[in-house]
């Protein structure tokens, strides 16, 4: 007898990881909310800006009116 050994054949074991994506759907929901925060500051600092144009509109239409009253009393005082 020949001193024959028998060597199994290699093998090739392939292994195929499959991604379920989650890495994109949290890059799209991180920028849903950055664009949701960004509307609101913009939204809340044109609250603001009309708020203090509507306050000096507000000071303006006073001031005018305590003009009309003054000119009135200055026409009617004069009068006497």
């Amino acid at each position: 007898m020949a001193d024959y050994q028998e060597r199994p054949a290699a093998t090739t074991t392939t292994i195929i990881e499959k991604r379920s994506g989650g890495g994109m759907t949290l890059a799209i929901l991180l920028l849903v909310v950055v664009v949701a925060v960004a509307a609101f500051f913009l939204v809340s600092s044109q609250t603001s800006k009309n708020d203090a144009v509507e306050g000096a509109a507000t000071q303006v239409g006073q001031a005018a009116s305590d003009v009309s009253s003054a000119a009135k009393d200055a026409v009617d005082g004069s009068g006497k």
